[in-house]
């Protein structure tokens, strides 16, 4: 993966955990929607078929959503 698709996944990763957090904060969604959102997304990821590459990346966002579920939001970590 390039440098410029690193910093654009890690930049859209950080503006959708932000605006989670907001939906939570406004009370508009609760904590257990937005982790059913991240476990719908980590499962489609999951379950995604194509090439063996495919897969491959598709484990790995999968892998990542899990962390991000398991260890909580790095939007606000000290």
């Amino acid at each position: 993966m390039s440098d410029h698709s690193t910093t654009s996944g890690v930049a859209a990763l950080s503006i959708c955990e932000a605006l989670l957090l907001a939906l939570n904060d406004a009370k508009v969604l609760p904590e257990n929607e937005i982790m059913g959102v991240l476990k719908d997304a980590a499962a489609a990821h999951e379950n995604a078929g194509g090439s063996e590459t495919e897969i491959m990346g598709h484990n790995a966002v999968a892998a990542l959503i899990n962390r991000i579920i398991t260890g909580g939001n790095s939007v606000r970590r000290p």
